[in-house]
């Protein structure tokens, strides 16, 4: 039987002891994923972490997921995830791409200088806002800018409500201001672009220099890639946090909740359109319109909410279409199969 007290530390809460059948509390042992390798997981239970193969016969999983497993470590089953951050898998592959699973905050880590970009900040906040997590905007390298309220007013415009901080991610007492996310059994997820920080930040919560660094591109202001493997690391407050490679490419699928509680200001004035399909372009009696002209909505963030809406709805129809083929080409190969044995019976 597991000690579920020690599983509070990896973030167990009762949305997962829920789920267990009274057998199972008793014969199963709950271990959370820790880090994700090619060919095997690394996974924590009780106090022992220890590695299992990935077979063909598991489902995807991701770090953050909660398994069971029996008293010879064998996988048993996958336990509902709480949230999930998953994006179209990056390239030309038609395939969603899971990042990280049952993550309670989501640090979206956007450097203060060349590289800053509002477009990327509201995609990455339509990702947290799908999967259900709560959103907390980091301003990175506060001490190379000279101005950093100029970008954390512009972040705040996004939203009223949206966590905003700037921190210089070298220093651990500016980064001790976002210990309130970081509290005994809460797990938060990193993300953000190359060479923003998260690495950096990651290390001076943790008081050392477990993550890779590397140093900034000086043509460009960007980053080099430093992290290769998603891995959930415990902090001294108690607190587990996730990092995640670096994404530059990242396609939002499956997502319209998330852009719709992302832009909750063009949904509600979308709403007082004079006609109901209305897209905002030239159409008479759009409120989204006025807003622009009046200056209460900002054009580019228009151009942003219809871009991610056109670009949601083409991976997920392309998703949905090659998934029904492939459904369509297994029930094919199903039939022929079962042919050839009836006429090898004749």
């Amino acid at each position: 039987m597991s000690d579920f007290a020690l599983l509070t530390k990896l973030g167990w809460q009762s949305f997962f002891q829920q789920q267990l059948s009274l057998e199972e509390c008793e014969s199963a042992l709950p271990a959370r994923v820790v880090e994700q390798h090619r060919n095997e997981l690394l996974v924590t239970a009780d106090s022992e972490s220890f590695k299992i193969p990935i077979t063909h016969s598991m489902p995807d999983l991701v770090v953050g997921d909660w398994l069971l497993l029996d008293e010879q470590h064998r996988f048993l089953r996958l336990l509902d995830r709480k949230t999930c951050f998953q994006r179209k898998a990056a390239g030309s592959q038609l395939k969603r791409q899971l990042i990280s699973a049952n993550v309670d905050s989501a640090f979206i880590v956007c450097s203060m200088n060349d590289d800053f970009n509002l477009n990327r900040i509201e995609r990455f906040l339509s990702l947290v806002n799908e999967a259900g997590a709560d959103p907390v905007v980091i301003l990175s390298k506060s001490d190379l800018c000279s101005s950093p309220d100029h970008f954390v007013a512009q972040v705040r415009k996004l939203d009223a409500f949206l966590p905003v901080e700037d921190v210089n991610c070298l220093d651990e007492n500016s980064v001790s201001k976002l210990m309130p996310w970081l509290k005994k059994g809460n797990t938060v997820c990193v993300l953000g672009s190359s060479g923003v920080g998260k690495s950096t930040l990651i290390n001076s919560l943790l008081g050392n220099s477990r993550q890779a660094t590397g140093s900034i591109r000086e043509d460009d202001d960007k980053g080099r890639h430093t992290t290769t493997q998603r891995s959930l690391i415990i902090l001294e407050s108690g607190g587990l946090i996730l990092d995640t490679p670096g994404m530059r490419e990242i396609q939002v699928t499956d997502c319209k909740d998330g852009i719709a509680k992302t832009f909750t200001d063009i949904e509600e004035l979308a709403n007082q359109c004079r006609f109901s399909d209305c897209k905002h372009l030239k159409e008479p009696g759009c409120a989204v319109r006025n807003a622009i002209d009046l200056g209460d909505l900002d054009e580019r963030r228009l151009k942003n909410y219809l871009n991610l809406l056109r670009e949601e709805s083409i991976n997920s129809a392309n998703i949905a279409e090659k998934r029904a083929k492939d459904k369509a080409l297994g029930k094919f190969y199903r039939r022929t199969m079962d042919e050839a044995k009836t006429l090898k019976g004749r």
